[in-house]
């Protein structure tokens, strides 16, 4: 029997804000990547080809390639098995990179807060609403405080069955 090994791969860049990259990985979490404590971590120094990712305007030119982050503005020299030098981005495997992330709540926020903004317009407690849903206060608590992920189905049973809402999927 064949073992299936999921290795990580980035399938997004959502968001650049400075020196921090969010970025969705195949297991579908939304994590965050704080490059200014990686570089500080691995104690870059001027003579490193990581260095010029301290330049903000060079660092923000990170691109997905082969589901990595990429930087093309700053190329690797290699030599191939011909003697022939070429030139390469500047990348870091994804496997890496998932392990130097953390996870984000960037994706979930907006969802907690319209299930919080609802349950209020409707005058419900956490309490009433999990009750309706049929899950529990606790789990009410934890997705609107964008602590927790949530599965589909659980979603739309707390918007149709908890706040009698329809649910409509819009993709743009």
């Amino acid at each position: 029997m064949r073992k299936t090994i999921k290795i990580p791969r980035i399938l997004k860049i959502e968001k650049i804000e400075g020196f921090k990259i969010y970025v969705m990985f195949n297991n579908g979490e939304t994590r965050l990547l704080d490059f200014k404590k990686i570089l500080d971590d691995w104690n870059v120094q001027k003579t490193d080809i990581e260095f010029k990712l301290y330049n903000e305007l060079e660092f923000k030119k990170v691109k997905l390639i082969n589901q990595t982050l990429s930087w093309e503005n700053i190329p690797i020299r290699l030599i191939d098995e011909n003697g022939n030098e070429l030139d390469y981005p500047y990348e870091i495997g994804a496997d890496v990179l998932f392990k130097l992330s953390q996870f984000s709540d960037l994706a979930l926020k907006k969802y907690g807060d319209i299930i919080r903004k609802e349950r209020i317009k409707a005058g419900l407690t956490q309490e009433e609403l999990a009750h309706r849903a049929g899950i529990t206060r606790f789990y009410i608590s934890r997705f609107e405080n964008n602590k927790s992920d949530i599965k589909l189905s659980t979603f739309r049973r707390i918007i149709e069955s908890g706040l009698g809402k329809k649910m409509k999927l819009k993709i743009e």
